[in-house]
């Protein structure tokens, strides 16, 4: 691997995982990378996604050449390389040894507010689409490759604190803190992968990160199940997050 720092950061959707991204991407010294690994696991799972044939479209759909591409020279001479990841888009058949050459972490979020917000544009997802289980087996492969527990963000400590959990995560990762991460202008970005117009509307009206709102969000009964067999996953990365 050539040097550098490579940061993998595995979400689920709706975790502010695309403010995230916009966070990284204002740092001077920081390449981003979208999803990289979405047009693969809709080529291999045949799922039905907004925009699905513009990402496959758009993207490599080996994920062996994906790899090659977040473990080599990081683009434009950065020194660091943030990778944006769905922890779902992580395929059975894609090799995990390449998660050895990358700096792990982990961005979770209630399993009642992804449900709620995930299901305003796809209807009845599954423990599957929303990714806490291939979350918590990745942090787990990385715990025990380790012997350290790798960087565990909850959205809602991010919002309420942004500072105090951003210098957090990079002391986690080994990149000094840059005040870069708190504002970033709005509007879209060449770096945004083609599926914004149907997930980053509200991203790209943002210039930061928007204060919590608490909310209680009412579930029908047929998404019970999801956030019921979710919330194991959730409480498991939970309990060893950042900034206890």
């Amino acid at each position: 691997m050539i040097a550098g720092s490579r940061i993998a950061m595995w979400s689920g959707p709706r975790n502010i995982s695309t403010a995230m991204m916009r966070a990284w991407e204002n740092r001077p010294d920081t390449w981003v990378c979208d999803e990289p690994l979405y047009a693969h696991y809709l080529l291999k799972t045949g799922l039905d996604h907004p925009g699905r044939d513009d990402v496959i479209a758009s993207q490599e759909t080996d994920w062996r050449q994906v790899v090659a591409s977040l473990t080599g020279p990081i683009p434009f001479g950065k020194s660091v390389f943030y990778q944006k990841h769905m922890a779902h888009h992580f395929l059975p058949e894609i090799d995990h040894d390449w998660l050895d050459l990358v700096t792990n972490c982990f961005l979770i979020r209630d399993p009642r507010e992804v449900v709620a917000s995930y299901a305003r544009t796809r209807a009845k997802p599954t423990i599957h689409d929303l990714g806490f289980p291939q979350q918590l087996e990745i942090f787990e492969r990385v715990y025990n490759r380790t012997g350290r527990v790798p960087p565990v963000l909850d959205s809602r400590d991010v919002l309420e604190n942004p500072r105090r959990m951003l210098s957090l995560l990079c002391d986690g990762v080994g990149v000094p803190f840059s005040d870069a991460m708190l504002i970033w202008p709005p509007g879209p970005r060449p770096t945004d992968g083609v599926w914004a117009p149907h997930w980053y509307d509200r991203v790209e009206k943002s210039s930061g990160f928007a204060p919590y709102r608490a909310q209680n969000p009412v579930i029908s009964d047929a998404l019970q199940p999801a956030c019921a067999a979710c919330e194991p996953y959730y409480r498991r990365l939970y309990d060893v997050r950042l900034g206890q």
